[in-house]
């Protein structure tokens, strides 16, 4: 990613973190209107779900100049996720429900602009956890 796109996740991230609890249930929400079929794959507290996203997301915004140092723990946790049920066309509804939370968020400071930076951030992450998983992008 280059600075600009960094700049705008950074800096739209830190207008969500205030409300991080909610746009995890934002998140969630969306996520299992989008496919009903991934809700039995998350058997513990929900609110714990949404404070380990919200904490993964907030150490991958803050690495995404120097990803190398988190790069481990991301395609372990894809490696991870194939053991819940979790498969590559998974990856695609997470994408758009993360676009649509942040969305929903940050209304009108999510520009065009902001938009194209988190799905770059996102493609590059889910990128590497499906290549770790599966053996694919």
């Amino acid at each position: 990613m280059d600075t600009t796109n960094i700049s705008l996740v950074r800096n739209s991230w830190q207008q969500v973190l205030p409300i991080k609890d909610t746009a995890a249930n934002l998140f969630y929400g969306q996520l299992f209107e989008l496919d009903p079929s991934l809700q039995p794959l998350f058997k513990g507290d929900m609110l714990e779900q949404g404070r380990k996203l919200m904490a993964m997301i907030n150490t991958v915004v803050n690495s995404l100049d120097n990803l190398v140092p988190v790069l481990e723990s991301v395609q372990a946790m894809g490696r991870r996720h194939v053991a819940y049920g979790v498969t590559a066309a998974h990856y695609d509804t997470v994408g758009n429900a993360l676009i649509w939370t942040l969305s929903q968020g940050l209304g009108a400071q999510f520009t065009p602009a902001v938009k194209s930076a988190w799905i770059e951030a996102y493609t590059t992450l889910s990128s590497a956890m499906k290549q770790a998983a599966y053996g694919k992008p």
